[in-house]
């Protein structure tokens, strides 16, 4: 299967040598009617074919296509060519592709990160930092850049669940005396967290200002460089950390975690509402700890059955799926390897590679709808 690739916006809308004109116009039809599978509109709908160029035996579609694309674009080359090669059974076909980016602010935060992700749990206890690491890890396993940020300063896990509890984190001082941090890197995914700061023993003892500080720190003064993703791992609750993020930040959306259990999901309505006060959409609810497999193969819902599913339509946003307790999460957790890289653990490493599309394809349609979340400014 071929790869999409990056074109210029100056391609030639069209050009022909020898070949009749029916063929690129039929050409043309067969690709406008190529469903795009995460939107659900056909490409002709989105304005996505760009250009074609046939050349003898060789036909090359140019094709504008919203981000992210890291899920989806295997599925959407193999289409196209189908759909070519069924009007032009002989000829080599080519797909290139050029990401449609919503518009954003030249003197935003984080000017090269062109999807920016909270992940946020109402309260603690429910695994928002073991999806948050396996969100960022599946990402990265589809080829996308991906940045980490440990937001929850008082608690920080990146450390442990990347196995870099004593690493520390590096930078330098530029030109104004201000000090540059460079992010550690594991499994392609860049990790900036307090834990790199501090002492592993030691504890973060400060006030809301201050934490808000830190993060502002972290937002401004580290060298992310070029990023399809940044995560950020929000410390549960609504509080100093997550108002400084909808102040500071141009989030692309939340995504919440919960476990099924009803004790969970009162906080997760609370969660929602502020993210829906600040303007910040979300992208879904993750139900974490579904059930248990038990030996016999049948399921034990130990907290609970189908409370994430039942708290995202009753709140109106996107149900991404489950994820079953077992013990390789955990084990991954301490021995600092996400599970979704673990093939000893296929059905957790699908539910989190399948979660994760699922983000991704919600970020689509949200782009292709125009749906953008300003940054909103917070008096308190």
């Amino acid at each position: 299967m071929g790869t999409l690739n990056g074109f210029s916006q100056s391609a030639s809308v069209l050009s022909h040598d020898g070949v009749d004109d029916r063929d690129t116009l039929a050409i043309r039809t067969a690709l406008e009617e190529v469903l795009d599978p995460d939107i659900g509109r056909t490409l002709g709908a989105l304005g996505a074919v760009h250009s074609i160029e046939v050349h003898d035996d060789t036909v090359h579609a140019y094709l504008l296509l919203h981000a992210p694309l890291h899920f989806v674009a295997e599925r959407i080359n193999y289409a196209c060519k189908e759909a070519i090669s069924r009007v032009v059974p002989a000829s080599s076909v080519e797909i290139f592709v050029q990401e449609r980016l919503p518009e954003r602010a030249s003197n935003r935060p984080l000017p090269q990160v062109k999807h920016i992700i909270a992940v946020a749990s109402g309260k603690g206890g429910v695994g928002k930092s073991t999806i948050a690491a396996n969100i960022a890890t599946a990402l990265a396993r589809k080829g996308a850049a991906v940045g980490l940020l440990d937001a929850d300063i008082h608690g920080p896990s990146v450390p442990t669940m990347f196995g870099l509890e004593h690493a520390e984190l590096h930078g330098r001082k530029n030109e104004h005396g201000q000090f540059i941090g460079y992010p550690l890197e594991k499994y392609g995914v860049k990790l900036v967290s307090m834990g790199f700061v501090m002492g592993r023993d030691q504890a973060a003892i400060m006030r809301g200002p201050m934490q808000a500080g830190y993060l502002s720190t972290f937002i401004e003064q580290i060298e992310w460089g070029e990023l399809d993703y940044l995560l950020f791992d929000l410390p549960p609750g609504t509080g100093d950390i997550q108002l400084t993020m909808a102040q500071r930040v141009p989030l692309t959306g939340a995504v919440i975690v919960t476990t099924p259990q009803n004790l969970a999901l009162a906080d997760v309505r609370r969660g929602i509402s502020m993210f829906n006060r600040v303007n910040i959409p979300t992208l879904g609810v993750i139900e974490n700890m579904s059930y248990y497999i038990l030996p016999d193969g049948s399921r034990d819902y130990i907290f609970g059955q189908g409370g994430g599913e039942r708290i995202a339509q009753e709140m109106s946003v996107p149900f991404l799926g489950e994820v079953p307790l077992n013990i390789n999460i955990r084990r991954g957790s301490d021995e600092g390897m996400p599970a979704v890289l673990n093939d000893q653990a296929p059905l957790q490493q699908k539910a989190l590679m399948e979660l994760t599309a699922k983000i991704a394809a919600e970020i689509r349609r949200r782009s292709a709808t125009g749906q953008q979340s300003p940054t909103v400014e917070i008096s308190l």
